[in-house]
């Protein structure tokens, strides 16, 4: 079977990419390069910054390769230009990075990863409990920055937090930016703020980091995992030290499987360890292999998405998590972690395993 792997080789989520593409292969070398018992022919296409691109590199995959299925997509805005045409030509999608609100028609479209507002849903109460007074709330102008703030600023002031922006609305910088983003530095250190939650994931989570520091902010903060995520955390340096973000898997999580998932990982590429953008790509293999394997060895693209639409428990090395039957988005346990100075160096430390449970 042909499976289309959807990742950003290149703009602002390029590194991402790389990690996706990591996971990818990780559970095809584990399972001998097959799915559901299938032997599997990956042909890879670049999503970009999520626009025009990834719909050229979904019609392609579709036309001119013919996939069975369409694994992958880091940008919230690649989500809703793959899975149109994949929805049409009726081949599944199993995304592996943010599902946008925008996206309407999901019977072809399954998610291994998240919805975009539920990492805020989970860190909303959170942040509240921890911080006493208002939070600074900013991210890019895209949708997907839209829903992740937009899902911590719901859960926040149902809490009863109070946001420090000017008119208490959060603040959105250009998307994808020029990685300047000393203009609102400097308004958030005079905003009153006692803490400052951010959602910016790639180079522009990199360039955040590090500027947060150099203009002496001097603010608790906090944000999704992506702030200090693989390679964000590895060039951030001591910039990231003490950030707290919120996340669905850490290479240290005591679930079934985790352990041998990472030493296997880790000798596969050089002794570093897997992060959640190589985990929910390792995930779509699990999933799949479920299902394909129910469609049996005949399978169409159709039967494989209805089987998707079956299974029940997914394992994987974040734990078992469902998939919602009306967003087909994960049901999952999300966990706290802080950038804590290990033997290893910087790492994210999980300092609450089990805050909540959130499903878009």
């Amino acid at each position: 079977m042909v499976i289309g792997v959807v990742v950003p080789k290149s703009g602002p989520y390029q590194a991402i990419g790389k990690d996706m593409l990591n996971g990818w292969a990780a559970y095809l070398r584990e399972h001998g390069g097959k799915v559901g018992g299938r032997t599997v022919r990956s042909v890879e296409a670049d999503e970009g910054d999520g626009g025009p691109t990834a719909r050229a590199a979904a019609d392609r995959l579709i036309t001119a390769e013919h996939v069975d299925v369409i694994v992958g997509v880091a940008n919230a805005d690649a989500v809703v230009n793959v899975a149109a045409p994949a929805a049409a030509a009726r081949v599944p999608f199993v995304g592996t990075g943010g599902r946008p609100t925008t996206l309407q028609d999901v019977s072809y479209t399954w998610h291994t990863s998240f919805a975009s507002t539920d990492y805020g849903k989970a860190a909303g109460p959170y942040v509240k409990a921890n911080v006493d007074g208002p939070v600074y709330v900013i991210g890019p102008d895209y949708q997907g920055g839209k829903d992740q703030i937009g899902g911590f600023v719901s859960a926040f002031s149902t809490a009863g937090g109070a946001l420090a922006n000017p008119g208490g609305q959060p603040t959105y910088t250009p998307w994808p930016g020029d990685g300047n983003f000393g203009p609102w530095l400097s308004k958030i250190k005079d905003s009153g703020a006692k803490a400052v939650y951010a959602f910016y994931a790639g180079a522009p989570a990199i360039a955040f980091v590090k500027q947060y520091q150099q203009f002496g902010v001097g603010l608790p903060l906090y944000g999704p995992a992506f702030l200090t995520e693989g390679a964000a955390l590895a060039a951030a340096g001591p910039a990231a030290t003490g950030i707290t973000t919120i996340a669905t898997y850490d290479p240290t999580l005591p679930s079934p499987g985790n352990a041998q998932f990472v030493a296997a990982y880790k000798a596969a590429n050089g002794g570093v360890a897997p992060n959640l953008y190589v985990e929910t790509m390792y995930a779509a293999g699990s999933l799949l292999d479920k299902a394909v394997a129910a469609a049996g060895a005949n399978g169409t693209s159709e039967s494989i998405n209805a089987a998707i639409g079956k299974i029940g428990d997914v394992s994987s090395p974040r734990g078992s998590w469902k998939l919602s039957p009306t967003t087909h988005t994960p049901v999952q346990r999300w966990c706290v972690r802080r950038v804590q100075t290990s033997e290893g160096g910087l790492a994210n430390t999980v300092i609450t395993a089990d805050l909540a449970t959130v499903s878009g």
